[in-house]
């Protein structure tokens, strides 16, 4: 198979938000949950915010602040003026920072495997502008020779003009190109219509109905185009 070039959505696929972060600002605000509830949460609220309905009338903006009431409903807090405060707190954090600064183990290692495939490598995200900034800050910049921010780019998923500005400054052919994201609805439906193979990092297995391969992992993605990659044995 004809591979040149691997486009990797940021939030979810390469950093995760920080639980630890989120969890303290809570407290500060009288709620008390552990990060590792919330991180349990998590897929549970992205697989609820998954839905082409809900993709085609937000935008990444307006669907960060339901993702975080969706996760702590998840875990059992229910929403509040104290809620509410806690995480106008984190915005504030995450338009100055960014709140995804958590990587999880593997994904360098596993960015590393693919540099040593001599694919092309891109950050292919949602964000807020911030996203190149970030990655320098958390040591990840390097590992790519592009980085899309939708901020910067003025479109986002799931439209495909957003991997066709990629695929033209890497001067690749979306046949040539796989993306892997963590949102069917974003990624798979926006990566397919602009003509990329497209998979799915389901880590807790919620997507079992997709219509597309499905990972636990970035290391389990790597294996899949390290084994497809590899001679064929004969029998």
């Amino acid at each position: 198979m004809s591979r040149a070039a691997v486009f990797l959505d940021a939030g979810g696929v390469l950093v995760d938000p920080n639980w630890s972060r989120v969890s303290e600002a809570l407290l500060r605000h009288g709620i008390a949950v552990s990060a590792g509830a919330l991180a349990a949460a998590e897929p549970l609220a992205k697989r609820a915010l998954d839905t082409p309905e809900l993709v085609r009338t937000t935008s990444d903006h307006t669907r960060g602040w339901k993702y975080f009431n969706l996760v702590l409903e998840q875990a059992g807090i229910a929403l509040s003026d104290a809620t509410d405060r806690a995480l106008a707190d984190l915005h504030e954090y995450h338009r100055r920072s960014n709140l995804w600064e958590t990587v999880p183990p593997g994904v360098p290692e596993a960015l590393a495997r693919l540099r040593a495939l001599g694919l092309t490598l891109v950050v292919a995200s949602n964000a807020n502008g911030t996203v190149r900034a970030h990655f320098e800050r958390i040591g990840l910049a390097s590992a790519f020779d592009l980085i899309l921010d939708s901020h910067d780019v003025g479109i986002e998923k799931p439209d495909p003009a957003f991997f066709a500005h990629g695929l033209r400054a890497i001067g690749v052919r979306a046949a040539d190109a796989l993306h892997v994201g963590d949102f069917y609805s974003i990624d798979v439906v926006g990566a397919r219509a602009a003509g990329l193979e497209a998979w799915l990092l389901d880590v807790a297995g919620v997507n079992a109905d997709r219509d597309c391969p499905r990972f636990p992992s970035l290391a389990a993605v790597v294996d899949r185009i390290e084994a497809e990659r590899s001679p064929q044995r004969a029998p």
